[in-house]
Order: C-alpha cells, then sequence, then structure tokens
C-alpha cells in the first residue's frame, strides 16, 4: 500500500478488530505507533516482504512488543503473511501471539519484556558498521519503556561507537500501564538528556505524515550520531473515547465500543 494515511486506517481497523475479538489489551498503545508505522513501511523502511529475511533490509524493532497488532495488522497488509491470519490472533495455538515472536514474518525479535530492544538494535548497528553493510536498523520504543537502564546504557554505547545508522523512536504518549509517563518516574527534559548523551535529536508530532517523513529523511543524512526521534503521540489516537485514557492500555473494547470506534476511523 503506497498511502501511508489510507494504510493507517486500515491497520487502526484492523488491530481493533484483533483486540476485541481476543479480548487482548493494549489497543491504547498500538493506536498511538500506527502512524509512525505506516510511514515506515510505506516510504522509509528498505525491505522485500516476499522475502522477509533478505540480507539487505533494513532492520525493524519493535521493543514495546505489547501493542504487537498494530505490527502484525502492517505486515499482512504489506503482504508479509496472509491479511485472513490476523483472525487468528491471540487464539490458542496460533502464532500470532498477544506480545510479538520472530516466528512471524518480518518480525525481528520476540518481544514484551521491555528495555531490550534497543540494545539489541545497538548489536544489529554494530554488526553492520562492521560487515560494512548498507542497512539501517530502527527500533521503536515505549515512553514508559525508557524507564528502564538498559535504555539508558544503550544510549551511551550507541553514541560511543558513533552509530549513524541507528534510529530511535520513543513513542512518547504521555501514558503507561500504572498511569501519567511523568507521575510514574519523569523523563522531563527527554530531549535535553538525550542530547546530552551525545545523540541527534529530534521532536515532533507523531502523527503527522509528513514531520514523520521529514524526520527520517533528517536521521539519514545525520553523520557520526545514532539519531533518537522523540514522537509526540495520543495513547488511543484515532478513537475519541479511547484517546489519553489510561483504562485502555488494559481494557478490551466490547462489541458495541467496537463498532463505535470503526464509524470513527471510517469517518
Amino acid at each position: 500500500m503506497g498511502n501511508s494515511k489510507l494504510l493507517a486506517k486500515e491497520v487502526r481497523k484492523k488491530s481493533l478488530q484483533m483486540v476485541h475479538q481476543a479480548n487482548a489489551s493494549h489497543i491504547g498503545g498500538a493506536l498511538s505507533m500506527t502512524d509512525i508505522l505506516a510511514v515506515l513501511y510505506t516510504s522509509v523502511l528498505k525491505y522485500n516482504s516476499k522475502d522477509p529475511g533478505w540480507d539487505e533490509r533494513d532492520r525493524f524493532i519493535l521493543s514495546k512488543g505489547h501493542a504487537c497488532v498494530s505490527l502484525y495488522s502492517i505486515l499482512a497488509l504489506c503482504g508479509f503473511f496472509p491479511v485472513e491470519e490476523l483472525d487468528e490472533y491471540g487464539k490458542n495455538g496460533s502464532r500470532l501471539l498477544t506480545h510479538t515472536t520472530h516466528y512471524i514474518p518480518g518480525v525481528e525479535i520476540s518481544a514484551g519484556s521491555l528495555g531490550h530492544g534497543l540494545p539489541i538494535a545497538c548489536g544489529i548497528a554494530i554488526a553492520a558498521k562492521r560487515k560494512k553493510a548498507g542497512y539501517r536498523t530502527y527500533v521503536l520504543a515505549g515512553d514508559g519503556e525508557m524507564d528502564e537502564g538498559s535504555n539508558w546504557e544503550a544510549l551511551l554505547l550507541a553514541a560511543h561507537l558513533k552509530l549513524d545508522n541507528l534510529c530511535l523512536i520513543i513513542d512518547y504518549n504521555k501514558i503507561q500501564s500504572l498511569g501519567n509517563t511523568n507521575d510514574v518516574l519523569n523523563l522531563e527534559p527527554l530531549k535535553t538528556k538525550l542530547e546530552a548523551f551525545n545523540w541527534n535529536v529530534l521532536q515532533i508530532d507523531g502523527h503527522n505524515h509528513r514531520d514523520i517523513s521529514e524526520a527520517f529523511a533528517q536521521a539519514r543524512q545525520a553523520k557520526g550520531k545514532p539519531t533518537a526521534i522523540i514522537a509526540d503521540t495520543v495513547k488511543g489516537k484515532g478513537v475519541s473515547f479511547m484517546e489519553n485514557k489510561l483504562v485502555w492500555h488494559y481494557k478490551s473494547p466490547d462489541e458495541e465500543q467496537l463498532n463505535n470506534a470503526m464509524k470513527e476511523i471510517e469517518r
């Protein structure tokens, strides 16, 4: 699918349907990162959906693996596996587990234990440098996940090694599982902190597709430093009664709520 906004719309619909039928969780955080994923898979990442293990592919890691429904949806819509398989999400015997699993074509690592994605991405970026390979590594982390000390160790390492083939995107939706992110553990001033760690730092509207695309273009041009994109987002984006509501970190929409959400997205 070539249009990122149309792709984002379809991903939101599929994600809602999956969480509803599986009586699953994490729809708020899946919706907040949908626009970022849509731009990545439309115009940024090098990949071959018919050959997911293509050596020259860019590597994308979803570190906040609990929000997997939007990644599964986008992979299916981009041809990595049949769209019909999304109906099996969360069912006994399905390979579409409720946290990302590397058994799925297009998924680089199993994730869900937070704070692992960026350290693994550093290793991948180091390997690319040593092999003089041209692929880039992108990792998307949650803001609550930035509470993990392993991320800050990785931030130090990546800057020290000048991993300019590495891009971190932080889904800054301001809400984590137990409350507002900066009430649980204050990240601010986040941009200043990342700059102090010697990263190239951009802060954008994480739902504006042009801003997202331009940020990735700037990341590709950065030399001698890894890039962090702080994407200001809204938890539950696209569904008014889910937006900025903590309860949708774990709550599943019932039939009526699903129908209302689908109508909103269609509008």
